[in-house]
């Protein structure tokens, strides 16, 4: 445990970010899961939408810094292919 009044501080502001992050991670892994699961049972109009809303959380998660954005544009890209290949 840290003595210093600031490492102590540190700590707290740590934890809370942590925490932030974790909750706006798990958001989009649960997006990304939805589109994943349309795309299996081969509904093209509901994975569509699904994929706005996934792409969405996606670039909020990046402008957060949650994520690097060649690591959004990667997931995007993903779920962008396997929804097109539904309607393809």
């Amino acid at each position: 445990m840290a003595n210093i009044k600031s490492a102590k501080k540190r700590i707290k502001i740590t934890a809370k970010k942590t925490l932030r992050n974790k909750m706006i991670k798990s958001r989009t892994k649960t997006a990304m899961k939805k589109v994943v699961m349309l795309c299996a049972a081969n509904d093209t109009a509901a994975a569509q939408t699904a994929l706005v809303g996934a792409v969405k959380t996606i670039d909020k998660a990046t402008s957060k810094g949650v994520y690097h954005k060649n690591n959004a544009a990667r997931k995007k890209s993903k779920l962008t292919k396997m929804v097109n290949r539904l309607s393809a």
